[in-house]
């Protein structure tokens, strides 16, 4: 895990990012992405209260990119950005103490700020098993939407808290009848890599995504998931139903 913290400071530091990210700053810590005007997935990250900071924990390698452009919306707000050199654990058993429940999903277990360190837990298979998606894995800037992703269901989006960047595209989804692509977990026979196309008959169905223990994350249209299908030397199969 290589994350990077983008610690924010200031009087208006809570203002200023609830105009741009998906969840309720309030309501820290949270999971949140940021997203272009057009609804599209830049970035995704843990927002933590720490005294009078806010702390974004952010895939390292996605910490510059997201840096320039909280930068670049900061205007005349009274915040102030700065990446810092803080070292984030993380594991599933008993938490130590100061430890912050991920707020995704109870499978994904603690994050403690100031240590280093991994109990080990396979992160995959977790993610694997509880439809969890992964930045740069399942999560792809510019091209992912993020209820396709689950992140309504992971409690990354918040449709009560106003106004953010992409936020209008993000609601025309969630209150269109059904999505008909999204996140869903497959049965595999062989592996690929991250990313391979999945067809049946020449006919595409989707993305591979990551795979554990004989299943796989796949981004897919709902209605072509049928048995046989292929991705690279792997075959892919119907699993049991969508968390709902």
């Amino acid at each position: 895990m290589s994350r990077q913290i983008i610690r924010v400071t200031g009087e208006d530091r809570d203002a200023f990012l609830q105009g741009l990210v998906t969840n309720d700053v309030r309501r820290a810590p949270c999971w949140a992405a940021m997203l272009t005007p057009q609804g599209k997935y830049l970035a995704d990250f843990l927002i933590v209260p720490a005294g009078d900071a806010l702390l974004i924990d952010v895939d390292t390698r996605l910490a510059e990119d997201l840096l320039r452009r909280l930068t670049m919306y900061k205007l005349r707000s009274k915040v102030d950005l700065a990446p810092v050199d803080l070292p984030v654990a993380r594991g599933t058993g008993v938490p130590p103490q100061d430890a912050i429940a991920d707020p995704r999903h109870p499978a994904l277990g603690w994050r403690l700020y100031g240590q280093a360190g991994d109990d080990g837990s396979d992160w995959d298979a977790l993610r694997v098993e509880n439809l969890i998606p992964e930045t740069l894995a399942e999560l792809i800037p510019n091209e992912t939407y993020i209820l396709e992703a689950g992140f309504e269901r992971l409690h990354g989006v918040d449709f009560r808290k106003g106004c953010y960047v992409g936020q209008e595209v993000t609601a025309r989804m969630k209150h269109k009848t059904e999505l008909r692509k999204g996140l869903t977990r497959l049965a595999i026979t062989g592996t690929a890599p991250v990313g391979t196309p999945i067809t049946h008959d020449g006919r595409e169905v989707g993305t591979l995504g990551t795979q554990s223990g004989g299943f796989a994350l796949a981004h897919v249209r709902f209605d072509r998931v049928i048995p046989g299908m292929e991705a690279g030397e792997a075959r892919l199969d119907p699993a049991e139903p969508r968390p709902a």
